[in-house]
């Protein structure tokens, strides 16, 4: 687990930095930018071996029927993750739509995963994206929407949702059955 929190904490202070110290992010230019990159990349792999070797402690138990809720909200959450960039009508409607996306997936997670480290990786990402949307809003103070694009950009973006959603799916599928049979 502290391969984990440490690789959580990291991803953290890489994405604050250019908040937190601007005149200092701004003074290293583009190497910095790539040396941020090098920190999150890091902090991701951190995470995820923190996470597959993490002991198994389990915390809660929801009812079954969570699993569709959390299937059901990982269709926005992929969706927002992209808006932004997709330049519809959702661009000008959500402030911080990759962000936001990020929130859904944790919530989404924390539904079907009780355990302690879910809860310390999904738990973190999302009050990381929360924080990180309302530092954003201090630093930049009110937001002033762009204009909304066509809406068949968000059609494209919602068809690339579901296919994105299905390649998940069946990734997903296929990992829990390798798992399966590792195990037996």
């Amino acid at each position: 687990m502290t391969w984990l929190i440490f690789g959580l904490l990291l991803w953290t202070a890489a994405h604050f930095f250019k908040r937190i110290l601007p005149a200092q992010r701004a003074a290293l230019g583009n190497p910095g930018r790539g040396l941020v990159a090098v920190l999150i990349v890091m902090g991701l792999i951190m995470m995820v071996t923190g996470y597959r070797s993490a002991e198994y402690i389990q915390l809660y138990t929801l009812p079954e029927w969570v699993i569709h809720l959390n299937n059901l909200l990982m269709l926005p959450a992929i969706f927002l993750m992209d808006a932004g960039r997709a330049r519809g009508i959702a661009a000008a409607k959500i402030r911080h739509p990759m962000l936001m996306g990020v929130a859904v997936w944790a919530v989404a997670h924390l539904l079907v995963n009780g355990d302690a480290a879910s809860l310390v990786l999904f738990g973190g990402l999302g009050l990381w994206a929360v924080a990180e949307m309302l530092v954003i809003n201090r630093a930049e103070g009110p937001w002033t929407p762009p204009a909304p694009g066509p809406i068949s950009k968000d059609l494209k973006l919602a068809v690339i949702a579901l296919i994105l959603y299905a390649a998940i799916v069946g990734i997903h599928y296929w990992f829990g059955f390798a798992v399966l049979a590792i195990l037996e």
